[in-house]
């Protein structure tokens, strides 16, 4: 009978060994090949990843393929027109390069693409160029996993918002950009057998947060405003109001509602980093020095409610 009863015993420690086996497993080191087919945006939202990466104990090998506000249709007519004809420079990238060249370079694990901020509300606008982005990297990196970057909608005083142009289908808040950009990622991202990549989810999170959003500074006045003065962009994850230099020499207020700033770029590259090593952002040891810990924490947790809500 002694032997029967040590069998429970016997059981239980061998499943505490592997479920710390598992666990041991999860954290373990992981190398990830990156190729992103962006703009901007692409460009923001991995500013921090591999920092991340190295805090997590994670090795990343990233490629960025960037051209500032190109769109799913750029990309692939670029490389339509490298595969009609090598020796033309619109084929190519700044670096010399094409994207067959780019894909053939290593054996990336994952390609991301993403439309370009301005047209992500329109659906229409995704295909047939994203479904031949989508062949054309099977083709040339068939290891590779498909990811589709959810961009963010703008800040809602962007000028998208605040003078809409009243035209049909554009976005008026930025509520309806981030409705409409999360139903076609998600479309997309469907049709092409890709993953998303919610960086748009964690951004309208983050910026509608009941203590950490952002909110327009009411008092500031802008007619009577002279430089260095700003108003209060607390929280803020986009670029906003800069005094910025004109063509003619003079400077001059403007707002940037698109792209992120070092909170928003933080943000996105923790998304980022839960998809693409599939373990948890909160409590990484990487925090960029202009970000208090405690907004760092909150943003290491919004990013990992959206990817875990999706």
């Amino acid at each position: 009978m002694r032997p029967l009863l040590l069998f429970p015993a016997i059981l239980l420690s061998v499943l505490a060994q592997d479920s710390c086996a598992a666990e041991k497993a999860a954290h373990e080191a992981k190398t990830v090949r990156l190729l992103t087919i962006g703009n901007s945006f692409s460009h923001n939202a991995t500013r921090y990843l591999g920092d991340l990466a190295k805090a997590g104990g994670h090795s990343l090998i990233h490629r960025p393929i960037i051209v500032g506000g190109a769109t799913l249709q750029l990309h692939a007519e670029k490389a339509q027109k490298h595969e009609k004809d090598a020796a033309d420079k619109a084929g190519l990238y700044a670096n010399g390069r094409s994207l067959r060249q780019e894909l053939l370079a290593d054996a990336w694990d994952c390609v991301t693409i993403q439309q370009a901020s301005i047209k992500s509300h329109d659906i229409a606008t995704y295909q047939p160029y994203a479904g031949w982005l989508r062949d054309y990297i099977t083709r040339h990196a068939p290891k590779a996993k498909l990811l589709v970057h959810e961009t963010w909608a703008y800040r809602k005083d962007d000028p998208r918002f605040t003078k809409p142009s009243g035209k049909a289908g554009e976005p008026a808040t930025q509520e309806a950009m981030f409705q409409a950009l999360r139903s076609a990622y998600a479309r997309i991202a469907a049709e092409l057998g890709g993953q998303v990549i919610p960086v748009g989810d964690a951004f309208y999170a983050a910026d509608t947060d009941a203590a950490w959003g952002y909110q327009p500074d009411p008092a500031f006045d802008f007619k009577a405003a002279r430089q260095p003065a700003l108003p209060g962009q607390t929280h803020s994850l986009h670029i906003g109001w800069q005094w910025k230099k004109q063509k003619d020499g003079t400077t001059m207020l403007s707002m940037d509602g698109h792209h992120a700033n070092s909170a928003g770029e933080y943000l996105g590259a923790c998304v980022w980093y839960e998809v693409l090593f599939g373990t948890s952002v909160v409590g990484n040891g990487f925090l960029p020095k202009d970000i208090e810990p405690g907004h760092a924490r909150f943003l290491q947790e919004t990013a990992h409610r959206a990817v875990s809500g999706r």
